[in-house]
């Protein structure tokens, strides 16, 4: 069976050993992205940008990378430090931040890209793992930065095109066998009847790592069971326990969740009784 591509068409995927500028392929988009493997080596010119805590202690995540790979040193929780940056979305008592607080590190990031344009950041997808935050939390706050930031894939959407409507006609272009198990969905994507925005969240759906874990290695699959589960018999028939079955439902996990949507909402646009329109970026201080 035919596995997904990891956003093979945004950037090809970086290595550990990744250590020449060829690895980074400029696209004709905005900004440029990374596929949100594991890295352990970037181009000297290179920047990597990860969230942490004030307290500096780097125990976890892409810190620890961080601090094993690129120069970032114990006990210094923001700013540049090696070959790394730090963006605090912890306190120094290792608590969630509120995202005001976060912005407003994510504002001094930006000057500082500005202020060092010969430099390029890999930026990871700080605040969204330990910290807590979901990605449309997060990503909305670096709208504008520099054009020498190299995003992770999954703050696409929240930094490029405004998502579409979702309607019926989307879902039955894209929940199609031939679609989502095909070897080369970007390209195939290019030629379907849907509008520019439609073509850009089908290939962030189909580039979207969820089976068996998603891109910062939590395990889905109970997650992608109970929406086989929830689905079966309304929209689709699924055959049990099967590989194909499970990178299908991932698929539909990665639109659930980048729409804020559940298995109902997905079952009433496939049979034409509403459309969802996109959510808005949530960037305002959790209470």
């Amino acid at each position: 069976m035919p596995r997904l591509v990891l956003f093979h068409l945004i950037l090809p995927r970086f290595t550990g050993n990744m250590n020449t500028r060829d690895h980074i392929d400029l696209m004709t988009m905005t900004y440029r992205y990374h596929d949100e493997s594991i890295i352990k080596s970037l181009p000297e010119d290179t920047i990597f940008v990860f969230g942490s805590n004030l307290a500096g202690d780097h125990a976890g995540g892409a810190a620890r990378t961080a601090l094993q790979h690129f120069g970032a040193v114990r006990g210094v929780g923001r700013g540049w430090a090696g070959q790394s940056f730090a963006i605090p979305t912890m306190n120094e008592h290792l608590q969630q931040m509120p995202l005001s607080q976060i912005q407003h590190y994510i504002d001094d990031f930006k000057t500082y890209t500005k202020n060092h344009p010969k430099m390029k950041y890999f930026l990871t997808s700080i605040g969204c793992g330990i910290a807590g935050y979901k990605v449309e939390e997060i990503a909305p706050m670096f709208k504008g930065i520099s054009h020498n930031v190299i995003f992770p894939a999954s703050f696409r959407p929240f930094v490029e095109k405004s998502l579409p409507k979702l309607n019926q006609h989307f879902l039955h272009t894209i929940f199609r066998d031939p679609v989502i198990f095909a070897s080369n969905p970007d390209e195939l994507i290019e030629v379907l009847a849907l509008n520019d925005n439609e073509k850009s969240l089908a290939k962030i759906l189909l580039n979207t790592q969820m089976y068996p874990t998603d891109s910062n290695g939590r395990d889905r699959i109970f997650e992608i069971e109970d929406i086989l589960y929830g689905l079966k018999g309304k929209v689709f028939e699924w055959q049990s326990n099967s590989e194909g079955s499970m990178l299908f439902g991932g698929v539909i996990l990665a639109l659930l969740e980048l729409y804020s949507i559940n298995e109902q909402d997905f079952a009433e646009v496939w049979h034409g009784q509403r459309e969802i329109t996109p959510p808005r970026p949530a960037h305002r201080a959790k209470k």
